[in-house]
């Protein structure tokens, strides 16, 4: 069974199919650690393709948070010659960690 789903989640589209683990911007979940994803942009099964205008009603994605994690760091820098101006900050972006559960179209 060849199924996968694009959802929407922080803004950003993922590509996920059942058993998958993902990084995603970072959720905000209860204490059981489940998370239900209703933006769900297409559904890909074996009978052919279901596309959301703009999401598909009565879809959606089952996942468990395995950990909230920090992205690698990414240096920032300005710079302008001739005139000395030098600046750097650094950032590390919270992510979580998902494992996909089940998609239910």
């Amino acid at each position: 069974m060849n199924t996968w789903a694009v959802i929407q989640t922080g803004g950003k589209q993922y590509k996920v199919s059942e058993g998958q683990t993902v990084a995603v911007e970072k959720l905000k979940a209860g204490d059981s650690g489940k998370v239900r994803f209703d933006k769900v942009l297409l559904v890909k099964q074996d009978n052919g393709i279901t596309l959301g205008k703009p999401f598909i009603e009565n879809a959606k994605i089952l996942g468990k948070i395995i950990e909230n994690f920090k992205d690698k760091k990414i240096k920032v820098v300005k710079f302008k010659s001739k005139s000395h101006y030098r600046r750097t900050q650094s950032h590390r972006q919270k992510k979580t960690r998902l494992l996909i559960e089940k998609i239910e179209s």
